[in-house]
Formats: C-alpha cells, structure tokens, sequence
C-alpha cells in the first residue's frame, strides 16, 4: 500500500506507540524496517509477526508500505526442515524400494511412502490449525499498524 506518511515520522510514530504500557505488542522499528511481534506474555508456539519494509518514492511524495505476517522463524524453520527431511527420505526409499522391487528383491521398505505421505499431509493440516490459532493476533498486528498509519491497509 503507500501512504502520504515519510519514513522517518512512520518509523517515529512506531517507536512512541510500542513504548507505551497499553501497546498490544512489541518490535523493533529502524531505517526503512519494522517488525511487529506479539507481547511475550501473550506469545505461544503460533504466534504470528509481522515484517514491514518501507519505501520512499520521491517523485509522488509517498511511502510504499510492504508488510508480510507469518510465523516466528522458529516455527518456520522447523517446518521448512521437516519437509525437506520428509522429502530426502521419500525420494532416499522410492530409489532404494523400486530397485529392489525391478531386481526382483523383497521391497517391504516401499511400505514407508504411505507413511512419510501420511506425516507431511499431518504437517500440513498442524499448519492450518496453527493458523487458525495464531489469526487474532495476527488482527492485533494488522489494527496496530493501521492506527499508526491512519488509513486502512488492504492484506493482498
């Protein structure tokens, strides 16, 4: 979105409000980048952040505002390295499964794909539940930004 607010005074306006008792939540606001969290107190597992880049744009005299809400790098990295294993080993047991089965051999070991699909789809729907734990918070993140902002921002 952008915004006739510069930089200096979106970033100034953020610091102020997060130094204030009430603010709903914590962050870290410099340069051209802000990033949003939940209070610790209130933080569990899925707890959302969001990451806001801002741009200036001389010639209309505007900020562009980019902002993504996702997980705590945590929780993304540990999803991240559970599908990578889930994929090492499914492709590590097809090539060892299907030469043994061409060659004639006993391949019980293709078993093991259903069950690595089974961990990956239960991954996927952890997720989901995740995000559905984490999305009033995430509103919190998204009407805090907004208030600094004076003006509505449209998720894309």
């Amino acid at each position: 979105m952008d915004t006739p607010k510069p930089i200096a005074k979106i970033i100034a306006e953020v610091n102020h409000q997060l130094s204030l008792p009430e603010a709903p939540c914590r962050g870290l606001a410099m340069q051209d980048h802000i990033t949003l969290k939940i209070k610790i107190e209130d933080q569990h597992f899925w707890s959302p952040q969001l990451s806001i880049l801002l741009q200036e744009d001389p010639q209309r005299e505007r900020t562009h505002v980019i902002g993504v809400y996702g997980p705590m790098p945590n929780v993304w990295t540990l999803f991240a390295v559970s599908y990578l294993a889930i994929s090492v080993l499914f492709v590590f047991i097809s090539i060892v499964g299907f030469s043994q089965y061409s060659l004639g051999i006993n391949s019980q070991i293709l078993w093991a794909l259903p069950f690595l699909l089974l961990v990956a789809l239960l991954l996927y729907l952890m997720s989901q539940f995740g995000q559905k734990l984490g999305a009033e918070q995430t509103f919190t993140l998204h009407h805090f930004f907004e208030g600094i902002l004076e003006q509505k921002a449209h998720v894309v």
